[in-house]
C-alpha cells in the first residue's frame, strides 16, 4: 500500500510539474503584456523602460523609468495599499519627469460594487482631483495627499470614504517612490495620515458594509 501511494503521489507531482512548465511561459507573457498596457495608459509616448523595485511600508513598489532616446519621458509606479474596504488595491500611477500626474490605472481592487469600484471608472472624482497636477502643490496633510474629510483637497467617492482613502494611500506611496527615483528623496516607511485616520475610526458607521461611506 505504501508503494502504491508513493507511486500515485509521484505521478501526481510529475503531472503538476508538467502543467506548471506548460503554463509558466504563457502566464509570464500575459503578465508582461498587461504591465505594458498599463504603462501605455499612464505615460506619455516612450521607447524603453527601466525597472526598479523599492520596499515601502513592507510592500514592493515598482518604478518604471520610461525614456525616449536616452531622455526621460516619465515615470510609472506600480503601487499598492492594504487599506481597501475589502483588502488590497493596486494602482499604476504615471508621472511626468517634473512630477505631474499623467494618469492612474487601477490594476486590482475588490471593493463594494457601485461604491468603491468607481475608483476604476474613467473620469472618477479621485482621479479628477490629481490628474494633470503636481502633488507638491496640493493641500497636504503631514506632507501627504488626503481626502477632504481628512483635511486634504481630494474629492472622495460618494459613500466610499474607506476606498477613497485606500486609493489616496496607494497614490502617496507611488509619489514617494517617484521622488526617490527621480529626485533622490529617501523613501520612508511612513503610512499616510489618511490611512491612519481611517484605521482609527472602526466604530463609525462607515466601517460597516452597505450604505454609508463604505
Amino acid at each position: 500500500m505504501t508503494s502504491v501511494l508513493f507511486g500515485i503521489t509521484l505521478i501526481a507531482s510529475a503531472g503538476v510539474g508538467v502543467v506548471n512548465m506548460i503554463t509558466e511561459e504563457p502566464i509570464a507573457l500575459a503578465k508582461e503584456a498587461a504591465t505594458k498596457a498599463a504603462l501605455t495608459e499612464v505615460l506619455p509616448a516612450f521607447e524603453t523602460t527601466e525597472e526598479q523595485t523599492l520596499t515601502i511600508d513592507e510592500m514592493p513598489i515598482t518604478v518604471y523609468t520610461a525614456s525616449n532616446g536616452g531622455e526621460v519621458a516619465g515615470y510609472a509606479v506600480q503601487t499598492m495599499t492594504k487599506q481597501g474596504f475589502n483588502g488590497v488595491v493596486r494602482l499604476m500611477v504615471g508621472f511626468t519627469p517634473d512630477g505631474e500626474v499623467v494618469n492612474v490605472n487601477v490594476l486590482e481592487q475588490s471593493e463594494t460594487p457601485g461604491l468603491g469600484t468607481k475608483m476604476a471608472d474613467e473620469g472618477n472624482v479621485l482621479l479628477g482631483s490629481i490628474q494633470g497636477q503636481n502633488l507638491e502643490n496640493k493641500k497636504l496633510v503631514d506632507g501627504k495627499l488626503a481626502v477632504k474629510k481628512d483635511g486634504g483637497d481630494v474629492d472622495a467617492l460618494t459613500a466610499a470614504t474607506i476606498s477613497s482613502r485606500a486609493y489616496v494611500d496607494a497614490v502617496n506611496r507611488a509619489w514617494m517612490a517617484y521622488r526617490s527615483v527621480a529626485k533622490g528623496v529617501a523613501a520612508t516607511d511612513t503610512a499616510s495620515g489618511a490611512t491612519n485616520t481611517a484605521a482609527a475610526q472602526t466604530n463609525e458607521p462607515e466601517a460597516q458594509e452597505g450604505g454609508q461611506n463604505e
